[in-house]
């Protein structure tokens, strides 16, 4: 996909199937239906190539999510379809972005979770269907509230089991389960 064909409205739909069917659907996270039907999920698609840049926009949605009201924006996720296309690049990027965060002021605030094609975990087999838990249709990242996060942790039960589940969930869907779902263009 090159910036000249990049569909900012095609990005959004298979971000938002993927979201519905595996993450909501599957119940990977079990907070995220609350913010999803409450319409609190703001969504921002980086259409360039260049990390420097991504990471300037990643500092300004930092700050804009903090200075929302979480009723209305309690979570972002900003989608960079072009940047970062291999995996590792990917996971180097994310040193530089937890550096936004901490220099933003914004450590112990927000946090950042993950999300790519090709995520994989350094500590699972490379078929491991366990990967799929942060496997995306594109890279992005998840800027989520601190206080957000704790409470819905405090609030559901075996909240530290999830990751677990998750991995349970997966393994038993299998690869032909995960592409039944038809959540994007996750590899």
């Amino acid at each position: 996909m090159s910036p000249q064909t990049l569909n900012h409205a095609g990005v959004l739909a298979q971000t938002r199937s993927w979201l519905e069917r595996a993450v909501i659907g599957l119940n990977l996270c079990p907070f995220a239906k609350g913010a999803y039907i409450k319409n609190q999920v703001h969504y921002v698609v980086y259409e360039g190539v260049d990390e420097a840049d991504f990471l300037v926009l990643l500092r300004e949605q930092l700050v804009e999510l903090q200075a929302c009201e979480p009723q209305h924006r309690d979570t972002t996720l900003l989608i960079a379809p072009l940047v970062c296309p291999e995996f590792l690049d990917f996971n180097a990027m994310l040193a530089r972005a937890q550096r936004v965060v901490r220099k933003s002021g914004l450590e112990g605030v927000l946090q950042l979770a993950s999300f790519h094609p090709a995520y994989v975990f350094a500590d699972a087999a490379p078929d491991d269907m366990a990967h799929y838990t942060n496997r995306a249709p594109f890279p992005m990242l998840h800027l989520l509230r601190e206080d957000s996060v704790s409470k819905a942790v405090a609030a559901y039960p075996d909240a530290q089991e999830i990751y677990g589940r998750n991995m349970v969930t997966l393994r038993a869907l299998g690869l032909a389960g995960w592409e039944a779902l038809e959540c994007g263009r996750v590899a």
